[in-house]
């Protein structure tokens, strides 16, 4: 499956209402029709949360909601972006003179990322113009993926206009690249379940090389996914990527303290594949090698024998530069622990024990607190809602996403879901003007939905 490119699927415009109103709008928007369709879904993370970036698995699922864009390649070099929601500007550039702007993460520029990538993948010297308008489902900044899915999307979008192919794991990885060009530097998960999520089962996706195992969820339960209104717009603030520097320097301290050559040392998962010892050896090491209180700049140059300098040009990204302490120690312990709960995770969903839906909700109930207590990546709304959820119900529930706001994954008995639903709203939805104007959106059950798909008039 990875390696075939993207499906491409003849439809009947009249059976697909969503796609026909998209045609006519862009028909009024354009004064022509579009020649194809694109679609990538957003995902819910179950579990393995700011993980991916240190090189381990996560077990993420594509949801229904997603990204929809209605392309029309024209022969001027220009793309023209709209948007169907009017809060989001129309864009225009000209497709050799791509300017990402990275202190404004708006709406086009994750659209300008996914076509940059392409562009640069294959070299082109002639790319096409396209008029381009997205409908997204996705609620923006609720970690579901948004901005990645409209990365993905907008990937696919050139490649197929450009006339060119891939596969379907090299499409997740150019536009994983491609994503930091805004600024973001995501580990992988986002994009690669946008384009190898198949219908009916979650994922457990691995790295470097890139891989996909299908996970059979275990019947009795539904995972429900709840936003906590909170908007967290990755890109905008620092502390996605503070964090993925704290664990570049427990990468180095742990490397140094264990006579690796650490300079070379990326990833929390490198340190463990070059000593060969287990997720459990890893932590003992972690409470061996590294103190429970920040580490200051100058401590870190210490322990690593480097100046100040060397440090923020070798080391700190651009957007790190003025941190001045660094919890290492509890980043550490949370990846290390949270890529043995993946694991357990999948272990559970392939042996199916009596008591499955017990240990898995256990298992999201530990990824919680470590996320909330040693990644610290939780906020008070965030606490509220889990805690309303577990009251109610759910077997298990923990933030999903970069955290810092958006969304709750649980999972609850299907006999018990209706019940939950309308608990959980009056709970935390009806309690609030701002959040029961957003409700309709906010929460839902869902079930893992196919990855991204062309869709052309059949």
């Amino acid at each position: 499956m990875a390696a075939e490119a993207p499906g491409t699927l003849p439809v009947q415009l009249v059976e697909q209402p969503r796609l026909q109103k998209l045609k006519e709008m862009f028909i009024s928007k354009f004064g022509s029709a579009p020649k194809f369709y694109v679609r990538a879904p957003g995902r819910v993370n179950l579990i393995g949360e700011h993980i991916d970036y240190c090189g381990y698995a996560v077990l993420p699922m594509a949801i229904e909601q997603d990204i929809l864009i209605a392309v029309e390649p024209v022969k001027t070099q220009v793309v023209h972006l709209a948007n169907t929601n009017s809060l989001y500007l129309d864009f225009s550039t000209s497709v050799n003179n791509i300017q990402i702007n990275k202190t404004k993460p708006q709406w086009h520029n994750y659209f300008l990322c996914g076509l940059k990538g392409i562009q640069e993948h294959f070299g082109l010297n002639n790319p096409t113009g396209m008029n381009c308008l997205l409908d997204g489902t996705i609620p923006p900044s609720s970690g579901l993926s948004s901005s990645s899915a409209l990365v993905c999307c907008a990937g696919l979008v050139t490649l197929r206009a450009n006339g060119k192919t891939l596969s379907k794991v090299e499409l997740a990885e150019i536009c994983t690249k491609s994503e930091r060009y805004i600024g973001t530097e995501g580990g992988g998960m986002d994009q690669s379940i946008s384009f190898l999520a198949e219908e009916g089962a979650a994922k457990l996706i691995k790295f470097s090389p890139l891989r996909a195992t299908d996970v059979r969820l275990p019947s009795g339960a539904a995972f429900v996914i709840a936003n906590s209104c909170v908007e967290m717009n990755k890109a905008a603030t620092s502390h996605y990527n503070i964090r993925v520097m704290e664990c570049r320097l427990a990468t180095k301290l742990l490397s140094k303290s264990k006579g690796l050559d650490w300079e070379k040392m990326l990833r929390l998962h490198d340190v463990q594949t070059k000593l060969g010892v287990s997720l459990e050896e890893m932590l003992t090491i972690v409470e061996e090698v590294l103190h429970p209180e920040p580490y200051s700049a100058e401590e870190i140059c210490k322990c690593l024998g480097i100046s100040l300098e060397e440090l923020r040009s070798q080391i700190l990204s651009q957007n790190t530069q003025d941190v001045s302490t660094f919890k290492l120690y509890q980043r550490a312990k949370h990846v290390y622990s949270e890529a043995a709960r993946v694991l357990e995770f999948k272990k559970i969903c392939s042996e199916a024990p009596a008591n499955a839906l017990q240990l898995l909700g256990e298992l999201m109930n530990q990824s919680y607190i470590s996320c909330r207590e040693m990644y610290e990546c939780s906020c008070p709304e965030l606490d509220r809602l889990v805690d309303i959820c577990l009251q109610f119900g759910a077997i298990g529930s923990r933030l999903t996403g970069a955290g810092w706001g958006g969304c709750t994954v649980s999972m609850v008995p299907t006999d018990k879901l209706n019940a939950f639903l309308e608990d959980v709203r009056k709970a935390y939805y009806q309690s609030d003007v701002q959040r029961l104007a957003l409700e309709k959106n906010s929460l839902f059950a869902t079930k893992p939905g196919r990855g991204a798909l062309v869709f052309v008039e059949a």
